[in-house]
């Protein structure tokens, strides 16, 4: 292959080499000038708006683009909606999909997305709900694969998502890699959509759809594990080389290479990637056919070498001609979405080949103009940065800024045939580009730019600014999403990463004052102590912390008895049930369990011991008043009462084959009740109202179920060291189990399905914090 894959790169060579003359002669005898301004001065007509009645007139204030669900309110709001997502549509059909605007079986594919997009769109932001948008969350991804009968695969891609997060080094862009690899999963999905018939079976469907996430994510791991990996200075230069030389030779010998013996820092690292990128690579390998397999991986050399070649460059270097600067991101940034086609095995068509190999670099020019300063930080070369530093002493340098106009008159008169849509949607997106370029500088640094990259026509020059501040109308869906997906993502981490400490910090707190002091010891209360010191999550006393002092804001010290009677009491339950005559467990938190350490008659008493304990502490609720505190000590009685009759139906339920709702039943009482204690008794104190304590009781009922499926799962795929105890022990004891019943994949789905309805229920309670929402992901994410 090695010889045709070269062959390959130099026909794609060839071609880019003709374009770039093309385009070169536009710019040196500035023939695009004249048809550039008429398209201007006839676009400009749809987007300068002069107002008839510039005062007294009242208009709903414009929302921030930032703001995504305003945005879009707005947008409906003004009756802009249709045709914001018309050009956005337009515009990924253009740039992913190469259709030709003008065919009427595209315009009505098109119009079929807006569509449905703008009912979707309207429906999420139309209440006040507490509501996260579902484009971006697990449980509206999730709710998707089970309108598309994929729910399987959406469980496997989210825990694919996790282990790829939690693998990302230190000194890469976790945000962008994470965005990326979203964004290519999401290309490849929209492609294979595209390409479906109208009347494909629902069966099928589901199968393409399965077999395009599975190779988006596929193709898109080689975005943060190959392309990013490279470009971070997370590997050595020695490294890189030897990393550079495996993906070459796996691409030339349709073959993983081998990844050998590895030392330092970054051995684990690369064994992870190189073991997800085998899979991956074998997984693609495995969907093409013998009539494709050659043309794919010849394909993604092209791709790969383009990069290295692009790689390699050093911005030091005074020498590098235009054709050495531009050739490489020609065919790089057509043949990343012509893989796409390849990875899907759609039908060879011409046309929509060449319309994506020439609006590639219209992309590619675009981006580099926006992240200009980062690649000159990084000493990255492109045709900016390498312009910036040396066109004062190199007059033969293309100004990149006139090629990226000329790319433009390209597309509009050449490719797209000057056809009106076209015009109007590519010329939107240029000048929403230097609008978002403008914002993010500053109108300084902006004006300094533009002088730098100015063209030599002063009246196109003129008429290009006076687009940037006047025109109006020019956003895009896209952009949206991205600076949304973003946000999301980055305050998503940071939200994980404070719940963290948070958590650690309370946990500490908690464990410092749940040791029993009394003045005469006994085995008793040397057994509660030995049970409370154990390696416990202490997850019930942190979450009434958290809805207690964080939601509610009562004082920390005066809800301290409340924390302690609801670990003791859930202490008191665990005891309970590791005694042999229940589920004669032998570990528990990481250690022997009470009736192992000591006896079966000092784990039964002190069981009752801590039971006890726990009213003693809620009696102790003396900061509150008493009417609240009785109310408390009621509903934690009547909860303790549930768990017990929850354990008994645990215990006849043994050799026998419980169905859904009864085991549903079952683990509400026996584990959901703790969990909705947590979150009650500190709302009980708060004083909250009956409508919120009704939402706060269903958001536990699905999160209850959810966490104790996630715990029936981990005991048959857990392991002692992770869980702190015993795995095996339902299948041994002949319990009743989600995974019995369901079997491992069905289970996963009714958890998923419990995660979506917690979710929802959480939509109707107005928290200040999104600590439930974080709870509900460890409860179902967690590996203990």
């Amino acid at each position: 292959m090695d010889k045709n894959a070269e062959i390959r790169y130099q026909q794609a060579e060839k071609k880019a080499n003709q374009y770039f003359n093309t385009l070169y002669q536009s710019v040196k005898e500035e023939n695009y000038i004249t048809a550039l301004i008429k398209d201007i001065n006839s676009w400009k007509q749809h987007h300068i708006y002069h107002s008839l009645f510039p005062f007294g007139t009242k208009a709903k204030k414009k929302a921030h683009t930032q703001d995504y669900e305003s945005y879009i309110k707005w947008l409906n709001y003004t009756g802009k909606l249709n045709q914001y997502l018309d050009r956005s549509i337009s515009y990924i059909f253009m740039r992913d999909l190469g259709k030709d605007l003008t065919s009427t079986d595209t315009q009505v594919r098109i119009q079929n997305v807006v569509t449905s997009l703008k009912d979707h769109l309207i429906q999420t932001t139309s209440n006040d709900k507490n509501e996260e948008s579902t484009l971006f969350s697990i449980a509206g991804l999730y709710r998707w694969g089970q309108k598309e009968g994929i729910e399987s695969t959406i469980i496997w891609l989210i825990d694919k998502l996790k282990i790829v997060s939690k693998n990302l080094p230190e000194g890469m862009d976790g945000t962008h890699a994470r965005r990326k690899l979203l964004k290519i999963i999401a290309g490849v999905v929209i492609n294979e959509m595209e390409e479906m018939e109208s009347n494909l079976l629902p069966d099928d469907r589901s199968k393409k759809l399965d077999t395009a996430i599975r190779l988006g994510y596929a193709y898109g791991l080689t975005y943060p594990f190959i392309d990013d990996l490279l470009d971070a200075k997370v590997l050595s230069d020695e490294e890189k080389k030897r990393y550079s030389t495996i993906i070459r030779t796996s691409l030339l010998t349709g073959s993983v290479a081998p990844l050998g013996q590895w030392e330092g820092n970054n051995k684990e690292l690369l064994e992870f990637i190189h073991s997800e990128l085998t899979d991956a690579f074998q997984y693609i390998k495995n969907q093409q056919s013998k009539e494709t397999l050659h043309s794919f991986f010849e394909q993604s050399y092209v791709f790969f070498h383009s990069q290295e070649v692009d790689r390699m460059k050093n911005l030091s270097n005074e020498t590098y001609t235009n054709e050495d600067l531009y050739i490489p991101i020609v065919i790089k940034s057509s043949s990343s979405r012509l893989i796409v086609r390849s990875l899907l095995r759609a039908p060879k068509d011409e046309d929509i080949d060449n319309r994506v190999f020439y609006y590639g670099i219209y992309n590619q020019l675009a981006d580099d103009f926006a992240d200009m300063f980062s690649d000159m930080e990084e000493g990255a070369v492109t045709p900016y940065t390498y312009y910036l530093k040396y066109h004062k002493q190199r007059n033969d340098l293309v100004n990149p800024f006139a090629l990226y106009w000329a790319v433009i008159s390209y597309l509009i008169h050449n490719v797209y045939n000057s056809d009106s849509k076209a015009i109007e949607i590519i010329l939107d997106r240029a000048f929403n580009g230097l609008k978002r370029f403008k914002k993010k500088v500053g109108s300084k640094v902006y004006e300094e730019v533009m002088e730098t990259f100015a063209v030599g026509n002063s009246r196109f020059t003129q008429l290009i600014q006076k687009m940037v501040r006047k025109a109006d109308d020019v956003d895009f869906f896209d952009k949206l999403l991205r600076d949304h997906m973003v946000t999301n993502l980055k305050n998503e981490q940071k939200e994980q990463e404070d719940f963290s400490e948070l958590i650690d910090e309370v946990r500490t707190k908690i464990n410092n004052f749940l040791h029993i002091n009394e003045i005469d010891s006994s085995p008793i209360i040397d057994a509660a102590n030995y049970s409370l010191n154990g390696d416990g999550k202490r997850l019930r006393p942190i979450v009434a912390w958290m809805m207690g002092v964080k939601e509610y804001g009562l004082e920390e010290k005066a809800i301290f008895p409340l924390l302690k009677s609801i670990e003791y009491m859930h202490t008191a339950s665990l005891i309970y049930d590791d005694l042999p005559s229940q589920d004669n467990a032998s570990f528990r938190r990481g250690q022997p369990t009470v009736h192992q350490s000591y006896n079966t008659a000092v784990a039964e008493l002190t069981g009752l011991f801590l039971t006890q304990k726990a009213v003693v502490e809620q009696s102790y609720l003396t900061e509150f008043d008493t009417k609240s505190v009785l109310k408390l000590i009621q509903y934690s009685a009547e909860s303790t009462m549930d768990m017990c009759k929850g354990q008994v139906m645990d215990l006849e339920s043994r050799g026998k084959q419980l169905s859904l709702e009864q085991l549903n039943q079952l683990c509400f009482l026996k584990t959901g009740k703790g969990f909705e204690a947590a979150l009650i008794m500190p709302s009980i104190l708060a004083n909250v109202d009956e409508i919120q304590i009704d939402a706060l009781k269903r958001f536990a009922y699905h999160a209850g179920i959810a966490f104790q499926i996630k715990d029936d799962l981990l005991d048959v795929e857990g392991t002692l060291n992770l869980l702190g105890k015993s795995v095996g022990k339902d299948a041994e004891n002949n319990h009743s189990t989600f995974v019995s019943i369901l079997g491992v994949e069905d289970a996963k789905k009714e958890m998923w399905e419990h995660y979506c309805l917690a979710m929802e229920a959480l939509q109707e309670i107005k928290l200040k914090s999104t600590f439930l929402k974080q709870i509900l992901n460890y409860f179902v994410q967690r590996e203990r």
